[in-house]
């Protein structure tokens, strides 16, 4: 093998190597703390798809926990505000991530804001 056809199969390889973390680096870390008398996750830390919106978080947070279709899931960001539930999780992110994390409470009952 030539030195050029050894440098094509390395960047072929590095590149194929690569995807799979590519497509990691993607998603967003979000960290999940319970409030009041919410039953809590075990499993604090999830990755999302940046697109997604709190509603969805909100919906699967819902299902996770087998909660009856009356009760309500509240999110709050960093014990602040509750986000609008069309709100992106990568404008959240950008705006109120910390040590790579988007930090999220929910609670089943209005909290702070």
């Amino acid at each position: 093998m030539t030195d050029a056809e050894e440098a094509q199969v390395a960047a072929s390889t590095s590149t194929t190597s690569t995807t799979p973390t590519d497509k990691d680096a993607a998603k967003i870390c979000i960290l999940l703390n319970a409030t009041g008398n919410v039953p809590i996750i075990k499993k604090r830390t999830w990755t999302v798809d940046p697109n997604k919106t709190v509603s969805w978080i909100q919906k699967f947070i819902h299902k996770f926990l087998k909660l009856d279709a009356s009760e309500q899931i509240f999110l709050y960001v960093n014990q602040t505000f509750a986000p609008a539930p069309d709100q992106i999780i990568k404008n959240l992110y950008e705006c109120h991530g910390t040590n790579g994390k988007l930090v999220l409470y929910y609670c089943k009952n209005q909290a702070w804001g």
